[in-house]
């Protein structure tokens, strides 16, 4: 498969340049692909940020070196990248759990994290619901949390995060501002990304004529295509994952650099969803 082909080179690249400077943007363009939606799909097919993976594997071959060698610590902390030892032990000690002084010790236990490849998994048995929509600009409000890039860490914070507005009665203050029942649903955005983080906000579109409190954020989404994905269970997580590794790799289409929106209607104990997700055609 051509996306598998593409796939592979651009992790190629970044395995044969990891005591250099790695460019995503170069990375991006060999799996064809805008960089934004390369560091996107990657973490949502690998379930770890494109920083993180790189990190990783400089310190499994430093380790390596280090274990192998009479290599200096200084000279391997330069060579993966690290401007001072300090900083290249601390990194270490995070990852492998000992000094980089004591790997040659006899019994140490390291940590090594293969090179990434992908290869094609049979998938497809479930058909995937979506449609492909224009809309005008518009503008949301709500409260918003930052969250880890890193899937099984989001999937704990969000949970924790919405049961925080719970608690604190922020969706029971929206809802009596939009004039709407308690148990109503609210939307989420999802904004604002990094290379380690996100924003997520529990919001809402801006109703005409009320007029929001400060202490609610607001946040502006220009007009945009819309790749659009329902479902009726409201089990938007595992249809997060399934778009990224199977409909975005054969669709035609690439994510684009916006916020992203799981839609929520009903209410608490009758709802459905819909994940709503920036895109463009690939040229």
């Amino acid at each position: 498969m051509d996306w598998l082909n593409r796939m592979n080179n651009a992790m190629d690249y970044i395995e044969s340049n990891l005591t250099k400077d790695i460019s995503y943007d170069k990375a991006a363009k060999m799996a064809c692909c805008s960089t934004y939606h390369f560091q996107r799909m990657f973490s949502f097919i690998t379930d770890i940020p494109l920083s993180e993976y790189i990190r990783r594997r400089r310190l499994t071959l430093a380790a390596f070196e280090l274990q192998t060698s009479n290599i200096k610590v200084i000279e391997v902390a330069l060579k993966y990248g690290y401007k001072s030892p300090e900083a290249f032990t601390r990194a270490f000690k995070n990852l492998h759990g000992v000094m980089p002084i004591s790997v040659r010790n006899k019994g140490v236990a390291l940590k090594a994290y293969p090179r990434m490849t992908f290869s094609i998994s049979i998938k497809g048995d479930i058909e995937m619901d979506y449609r492909i929509e224009q809309k005008d600009s518009f503008e949301v409000f709500g409260v918003y949390e930052t969250i880890s890039k890193k899937m099984d860490e989001a999937f704990v914070e969000v949970p924790q995060f919405c049961r925080k507005c719970d608690e604190d009665k922020v969706v029971d203050h929206m809802n009596d501002l939009l004039e709407r029942r308690h148990d109503a649903m609210l939307h989420s955005a999802l904004f604002d990304y990094t290379d380690t983080t996100f924003k997520y906000m529990i919001c809402y579109h801006v109703p005409e004529g009320v007029e929001i409190p400060e202490e609610y954020s607001r946040l502006k989404v220009p007009a945009l295509t819309w790749a659009i994905f329902p479902d009726s269970k409201c089990d938007l997580q595992k249809i997060w994952k399934r778009i990224f590794t199977e409909w975005f790799p054969t669709s035609g289409y690439e994510e684009i650099e916006g916020p992203e929106f799981e839609m929520y209607f009903g209410f608490a104990n009758n709802s459905s969803g819909e994940i709503w997700i920036p895109v463009r055609k690939k040229v």
